[in-house]
């Protein structure tokens, strides 16, 4: 999301979406950046099965199970 704030909020804003990156899983993290890197110059077709294909196979990893059961009870997850 961009979005642009003061110069005095700045430090405030690029901590707070810090902490949501640091807070997610960081397998689940790279999976996606490998992804978005693998797919960016690719034709829209193409980039949605492939990331399509990541998404339902990441759906198998550990993280995976760990952020549906913390959402699901309602906690932070604990990620390994």
């Amino acid at each position: 999301m961009n979005r642009v704030v003061p110069a005095e909020q700045l430090d405030a804003e690029i901590a707070r979406f810090t902490s949501i990156i640091v807070g997610r899983s960081g397998n689940v993290v790279a999976t996606g950046k490998r992804a978005f890197y693998r797919q960016i110059e690719q034709p829209v077709a193409a980039a949605y099965a492939l990331t399509s294909e990541v998404m339902a196979c990441g759906m198998g990893e550990p993280d995976a199970a760990e952020g549906i059961d913390a959402f699901l009870q309602k906690r932070p997850a604990r990620w390994p």
